[in-house]
């Protein structure tokens, strides 16, 4: 089963997918986690996505598609995964779906969290991670990068009857279920 998890920053993405990886028994991947992991370890590519993440930026299609394409042709993917954080735009995404035709390992939904605007700056607030934009204001341009660049990839994964919406508020439990139930 491969399923991307979407919604905007501060959405429950990571909680959620650490809830379906263990249930359905499949892989995680985060590109967000990918990226923090490279910045952390002050690699080449840590180094220019740092920059471009600061500044509240999207990272290209072409180093995030070449990350995902290298991560995913190890073999812990074979019994399929939840995508994290991917794909942020249309090109991403079909450029993913050529990837996984070429797998025989089509999407089987994105599940879209919505949550609204001001409990998404609450919650990125509070979680503390740290980032040099987690102020409103860096929050909100964060938001609106989202919703001008990622939010398109919604209607592209609607036109294929894939998208499953979830209400992303109230307890991890009850989002989880929601999930469950759509899955």
């Amino acid at each position: 089963m491969n399923i991307i998890l979407f919604g905007p920053p501060g959405a429950g993405k990571g909680t959620q997918a650490e809830y379906i990886i263990h249930h359905f028994g499949i892989a995680h991947l985060s590109t967000g986690n990918m990226f923090r992991e490279a910045i952390h370890n002050k690699t080449p590519l840590g180094i220019k996505v740092k920059t471009i993440l600061d500044s509240g930026e999207l990272v290209s299609d072409e180093i995030v598609v070449g990350l995902v394409k290298e991560e995913t042709s190890k073999s812990v993917y074979n019994n399929g995964c939840v995508f994290d954080g991917f794909p942020r735009t249309v090109s991403q995404a079909q450029s993913f779906d050529r990837m996984l035709a070429e797998k025989n390992t089509p999407i089987d939904a994105l599940i879209s969290l919505v949550v609204p605007e001001e409990e998404l700056i609450k919650r990125i607030l509070s979680r503390g991670q740290g980032r040099p934009d987690d102020t409103k204001k860096g929050i909100k341009n964060r938001l609106s990068v989202y919703q001008n660049e990622t939010e398109p990839v919604l209607n592209y994964y609607k036109k294929k009857g894939l998208v499953k919406i979830i209400d992303g508020t109230g307890s991890v439990e009850s989002i989880f279920n929601r999930i469950k139930k759509a899955l």
